[in-house]
């Protein structure tokens, strides 16, 4: 528990805002998990949304060091549904859902296992992208996910920061990846090469920061290959904000940004065939809110 009183800076401003600029390495996801079990207290009142707070207000935080912090030895999962057959989480940043090349020793999975020992991931997201994850508790599960996923039956969307402001509000756009497995990256053509893969990206502004030249997206793919959000944006003049691989350094540090603003915030289960013993979840969505600190709306 931690208590911290509001500086004339954040007065008639939102709570999480307040607490994010004292807390820089707590994320957002376990913030609104705070919220939702009313773990954050104004003046001794517990609330439960992302209220104004006044010059001066006593904020109480019941959040365990560690997370408030930042440790990253220690990731307490944010189960954002769960029933005997999947597990849907909300993967912070800064931790790869596989071991990979990182220094790493553990990854999301190894943690998730801790909970439920046979889940698997059904589909990846990239170490310092957060978000919503699926994983099946068993191998019919997994088999009947990992069809739908290359079905496209289940719809991801992302929002992401991006620095510069669209010319259309809304767009689908279409291009070609090609993947460089050595060096660990891809490389985006307008036209088809040998090699290259089609990708779709449809996007829609949700939000605008004129003064600071970056926009809110909204992102759904047609289709999922390695780092196409990331790489696609880029191309185009549009480099997510905090993106060290396919953004821009100097504007990186410039807001300060060490990971990329991209997180899977909602998941559709858009069945159109058999789904077996999951057809229960069909046309359900799972969303989480996202809070970007650069723009007015913070559940949009």
């Amino acid at each position: 528990m931690v208590n911290v009183i509001v500086n004339e800076k954040y007065d008639n401003k939102k709570i999480v805002n307040f607490i994010l600029s004292e807390f820089p390495n707590l994320s957002y996801s376990y913030l609104y998990k705070a919220l939702r079990k009313k773990d954050i207290l104004v003046n001794g009142k517990r609330i439960n949304s992302n209220i104004n707070i006044k010059k001066s207000d006593n904020i109480t935080i019941y959040i365990a060091d560690d997370i408030l912090y930042g440790n990253q030895n220690t990731i307490n999962l944010d189960i954002v549904y769960e029933d005997k057959n999947i597990l849907i989480l909300n993967k912070p940043t800064g931790i790869s859902v596989l071991k990979d090349n990182s220094n790493s020793k553990t990854s999301f999975s190894d943690i998730v296992n801790n909970y439920c020992p046979n889940a698997k991931p059904c589909h990846r997201l990239d170490r310092n992208t957060s978000g919503l994850i699926i994983y099946a508790k068993n191998n019919d599960i997994l088999e009947i996910l990992l069809e739908k996923f290359k079905n496209r039956e289940i719809e991801k969307y992302y929002k992401a920061v991006v620095y510069g402001i669209p010319k259309v509000k809304t767009a689908q756009m279409q291009a070609y990846l090609f993947k460089d497995n050595k060096k660990s990256i891809v490389y985006i053509s307008n036209t088809f090469k040998k090699g290259y893969k089609k990708i779709l990206t449809t996007y829609k502004i949700l939000d605008t920061n004129k003064k600071l030249n970056i926009s809110l997206l909204d992102i759904n793919l047609g289709t999922g290959r390695t780092h196409q959000i990331r790489a696609h944006l880029a191309h185009i003049g549009l480099p997510i904000l905090g993106d060290g691989k396919y953004g821009i350094n100097s504007i990186n540090k410039k807001f300060k940004e060490k990971h990329q603003l991209l997180t899977s915030y909602k998941i559709k289960f858009n069945f159109i065939s058999d789904a077996k013993k999951l057809n229960y979840l069909n046309n359900k969505i799972f969303e989480i809110p996202v809070n970007y600190k650069y723009f007015n709306s913070i559940e949009t």
